[in-house]
């Protein structure tokens, strides 16, 4: 007798719709996500010594080209997806049928943490040259919020039911209705729930941060600028490197989904990257006993 301990089924992308306006659960749980990382970042940066404007002033930048960057590497490495018949799509506005491309549909899914890490670091990098903050400084008060934020967002892909793993039979799954299946795997009805995995994994790597941080702030532990930056990069990335290798729906280079036969899974490719990077960066900081060289300097001096 199977024996089932959590069976995941979603109810659907929109939360209500009201005439022509909808909402939907993705959109909701991004704006959760960044009131959250508002409030929760300004009050570490305050307990850095930093102002708490400061975030209020970069989280917009910082959100926009962190959704623009998501999508942008998203359909970057599924142009296939996109392209031909594909370009073109249409969004109804009071009855009225407005065609856009379809690379623009970015609510009904399809972003890439990665791409959001690469051009949130980017904008945090201009902010800093820009109002002359310390740029690993500000980056260890946001790395936790990041952290939650994801934990938060992933179950986004729970509701556009995306991002699921390989089926399974295990005590705990999710069903996937029959539209959203990869071909090969047709006749499965349950799923690995990859975006629970990785939420509980994000949710872990934030309570490593906040307790370093806090740790650090009644003098208990010593974390020189960017020092939890790198942590963050190192745990996130070991997390995202197994639960990739379990999801049907990878961004493959070479190859396609679900195995990227042929080819490689990008994700994992830049997790190694990240964790080589994150690893170096401690190396630096506690054995070389140097600061990591702020990228937000031009000359070694603010300009």
């Amino acid at each position: 007798m199977e024996h089932i301990f959590l069976a995941l089924r979603s109810p659907g992308p929109e939360l209500f719709q009201l005439g022509p306006f909808s909402l939907r659960w993705y959109g909701l749980l991004i704006a959760i996500s960044v009131l959250v990382g508002l409030n929760l970042s300004g009050e570490l940066a305050s307990k850095k010594g930093l102002k708490k404007s400061l975030i209020n002033d970069l989280l917009p930048i910082l959100v926009l080209a962190s959704v623009i960057g998501a999508r942008i590497y998203y359909v970057a490495f599924e142009w296939r997806n996109y392209t031909g018949k594909n370009f073109w799509s249409s969004i109804n506005f009071l009855n009225l049928n407005i065609p856009i491309p379809s690379a623009l549909e970015i609510w009904g899914g399809g972003i890439a943490i990665h791409g959001a890490l690469i051009m949130g670091i980017l904008s945090i990098i201009f902010f800093c040259r820009w109002r002359k903050e310390p740029f690993w400084d500000v980056l260890d008060v946001l790395v936790p919020s990041v952290a939650l934020g994801q934990a938060i967002g992933r179950w986004g892909n729970f509701f556009n039911n995306e991002a699921f793993g390989i089926p399974t039979n295990l005590p705990w799954k999710l069903f996937i209705p029959y539209r959203f299946r990869p071909e090969i795997f047709s006749t499965q009805d349950y799923f690995h729930p990859t975006f629970l995995y990785e939420s509980v994994w994000n949710i872990f790597v934030f309570g490593i941060l906040i307790f370093l941080f806090r740790k650090a702030n009644r003098r208990e532990l010593k974390l020189p600028p960017g020092s939890l930056s790198c942590l963050y990069l190192i745990t996130y990335s070991l997390g995202r490197l197994w639960i990739e290798a379990l999801r049907t729906d990878p961004l493959c280079l070479g190859g396609v989904p679900p195995f990227c036969e042929g080819g490689l899974r990008i994700a994992q490719l830049i997790s190694l990257f990240l964790i080589s990077a994150g690893l170096l960066g401690i190396w630096r900081i506690y054995i070389s006993k140097k600061a990591l060289p702020d990228p937000s300097l031009i000359n070694g001096r603010n300009q």
